[in-house]
C-alpha cells in the first residue's frame, strides 16, 4: 500500500492481523541506547522543525552487549508547538509494515500536526530497519507453484526454511523480534527524546502494541488512539473463522433487508461452500505483463479469497454479487483478479519480520483443537488460510514465546478512542470490546459497513478532533451510520 502523501489521518485509515508488570514503574535500564542520524528520510515544510534518525538499541536486551539494531523515525512539529510535551506516535501495523515508507512529504497543515508534534517510527525488522528481515522467495514459492502446478505448501515450506537459515547465518536473533521488545523500543526512543508521555496510534496489530505499552509502560501513555486493534490478549487463530462468519453476517443481514433477489444468499453460500471441499477447477491466466496465458489450479482457498478480499469499505457492496457470480460458476474474473495478486506479492512487508512476531505473540499460544473445532462450527469455511502465518511455518521458524505481561488484558485509565468497522473480518468489534472493559475512559465507535481502518468521520463530524479537544467528554453520534459505545 502506497502513500504519497503526509495526510497522517488518511494513513491511519489506510494501513491494509497484542501484565504482570501492569502499573507498575518499568526496571531500570541496563543497556544504552542512542540516536544516529537518517539523512533525506522525509521532506518536510522548511517552516517545520523536523529530527530524524535512528534509534540504537540492543537486538535483545537481555544480552545488552549484543547485536545492535537501528530502527528509523522521524520527529516534526510546528516552532510554537511544545518540544516535550503532547506529542503523537504513530507505528502502522501489520505486523511487518514500515511506516515511514508510506510518508513522502510533510506540509505545515499535515494531520496530527494539528494537535501538537508528531512521530513516525518503524517496528524493528522492517524496510528502513536494520537489519531488514524479508522472506521474498516465499512469494516466488506461491507464484512457482501456480505456474507448475506444484503443491503450494511444500514450495512456501522449502522457502520459509531456506529464509530462516540466511538470516540466522547473519547472526540475527530471530527471537528478539517481537511485542516485547517494541513495547521497549517506543518507550527508548520517547526517553532518548526527552519527551512527556505520548499520544499513541496505532492500527490492527500496532494498535494491540500500543496497549501492550500502555499496560507496561503507563508513565508513558497519555492517551490511545487505536484503529480496527488486534489487542495482545486474544489468541487470533482460535477466533478466526467466527470473525469472518460474523462479518459475512453482516453482508448476509444487509441483503436480507434490501433486496428480495439475494435473500436467500447466505444459505446458498453455505451449502455451497461446505460441498466443494477439496474440488479444483481451472482456469486460463495471463499474468500482468506477461507474453502467455498459463492454465492454473483453483479451488475453495481462492474462491474464498475473492470474497473474503472484498469484506472492505470500499468493495463491500460487490460481495452478494460476486458470491452469486461463483455459485453460479462464473467465478473467473475473481479467480483472476486473486491470481494478480499471489503473482504480484507483496514486497512492502517484511514477511520475516511477521514470522517472527506472528509465532511469537500469537501462534505459540493457539490451540489446534480449539481450531480444529472452529472448522467443523463453520463447515463453509473449513480448510481456509485465513493468515500467511500458521503452525506449520511457526514450527520451522522457532521464534520464542512473549512473556505472559505482554499478553495480559489491559488495565489503564488513560482517555482512549477506538473504531471498529462492522463488516471487518479481522479485528471485529467484539475484540474492541474487549479492549474496552479494562479502559473505563475509552470510547468506541462502530462504524456501519465499513472494514478494517474505518477511520474516525462521519456524516461530516470528525471524532477524532473531538476527542483530542477534549479527551474525557463523551462524544454525540453524527445520525445512522455510527453507533457510540
Amino acid at each position: 500500500m502506497e502513500l504519497k502523501s503526509f495526510n497522517l489521518i488518511y494513513l491511519v485509515l489506510m494501513n491494509a492481523f497484542l501484565l504482570c508488570f501492569a502499573g507498575k514503574p518499568a526496571l531500570a535500564q541496563k543497556y544504552r541506547v542512542s540516536i544516529e542520524p537518517y539523512p533525506k528520510l522525509v521532506k518536510a515544510d522548511p517552516k517545520l522543525i523536523l529530527k530524524t534518525g535512528y534509534l540504537v538499541v540492543p537486538e535483545n536486551r537481555s544480552k545488552a552487549n549484543g547485536r545492535k539494531i537501528k530502527l528509523p523515525f522521524f520527529f516534526v512539529r510546528r516552532p510554537d508547538q511544545d518540544e516535550h510535551k503532547n506529542i503523537s506516535l504513530y507505528m502502522t501495523g501489520g505486523p511487518g509494515y514500515s511506516t515511514t515508507t508510506g510518508i513522502d512529504s510533510i506540509s505545515y497543515n499535515s494531520g496530527f500536526l494539528k494537535y501538537g508534534g508528531f512521530i513516525a517510527f518503524d517496528q524493528r525488522g522492517t524496510k528502513r530497519a536494520v537489519p531488514n528481515l524479508e522472506a521474498d522467495k516465499v512469494y516466488e514459492a506461491i507464484k512457482q507453484s501456480y505456474l507448475d502446478g506444484r503443491n503450494k505448501d511444500s514450495l512456501v515450506m522449502q522457502a520459509v526454511k531456506r529464509s530462516r537459515e540466511l538470516l540466522v547465518a547473519q547472526g540475527i536473533d530471530l527471537s528478539a523480534y517481537n511485542t516485547a521488545e517494541s513495547v521497549e523500543d517506543i518507550n527508548d526512543l520517547r526517553l532518548a527524546l526527552g519527551l512527556d508521555s505520548l499520544n499513541l496510534v496505532g492500527i490492527s496489530y500496532s494498535g494491540g502494541l500500543m496497549l501492550s505499552v500502555a499496560n507496561i509502560h503507563p508513565e508513558a501513555v497519555r492517551l490511545l488512539i487505536l484503529n480496527s486493534p488486534l489487542p495482545a490478549f486474544v489468541t487470533y487463530e482460535e477466533s478466526a473463522l467466527k470473525n469472518i462468519d460474523e462479518a459475512l453476517d453482516q453482508v448476509f443481514k444487509n441483503c436480507a433487508d434490501s433486496s428480495a433477489a439475494y435473500s436467500d444468499l447466505k444459505d446458498r453460500f453455505h451449502h455451497y461452500f461446505s460441498e466443494l471441499s477439496d474440488r479444483r477447477f481451472k482456469i486460463r491466466y495471463l499474468e500482468k505483463q506477461g507474453a502467455d496465458s498459463i492454465t492454473v489450479r483453483y479451488g475453495k482457498q481462492e474462491l474464498l479469497d475473492a470474497i473474503i478480499n472484498r469484506l472492505n469499505t470500499a468493495q463491500v457492496k460487490s460481495v452478494p454479487f460476486v458470491i452469486a457470480e461463483i455459485i453460479a460458476g462464473r467465478a473467473e474474473p475473481f479467480v483472476r483478479e486473486v491470481m494478480d495478486g499471489y503473482f504480484a506479492g507483496n514486497s512492502s512487508v517484511s514477511l520475516a519480520m511477521r514470522y517472527s512476531v506472528y509465532c511469537s505473540g500469537q501462534i505459540a499460544f493457539a490451540s489446534r483443537s480449539v481450531e480444529a473445532r472452529e472448522a467443523k462450527r463453520y463447515p463453509w469455511l473449513a480448510g481456509y488460510r485465513f493468515n500467511n502465518v500458521d503452525h506449520v511455518i511457526c514450527d520451522c521458524w522457532q521464534a520464542k514465546p512473549v512473556t505472559g505481561s505482554v499478553r495480559a488484558p489491559v488495565r489503564s485509565s488513560v482517555p482512549a478512542l477506538i473504531a471498529a468497522g462492522d463488516i471487518d473480518p479481522w479485528c471485529r468489534p467484539s475484540f474492541n470490546r474487549l479492549i474496552k472493559r479494562g479502559l473505563p475512559n475509552a470510547q468506541l465507535l462502530i462504524f456501519h459497513n465499513k472494514g478494517h481502518g474505518p477511520g474516525y468521520s462521519h456524516a461530516g463530524v470528525n471524532y477524532m478532533d473531538n476527542f483530542m479537544n477534549a479527551p474525557m467528554r463523551r462524544l454525540e453520534t453524527a445520525g445512522e451510520g455510527v453507533h457510540i459505545e
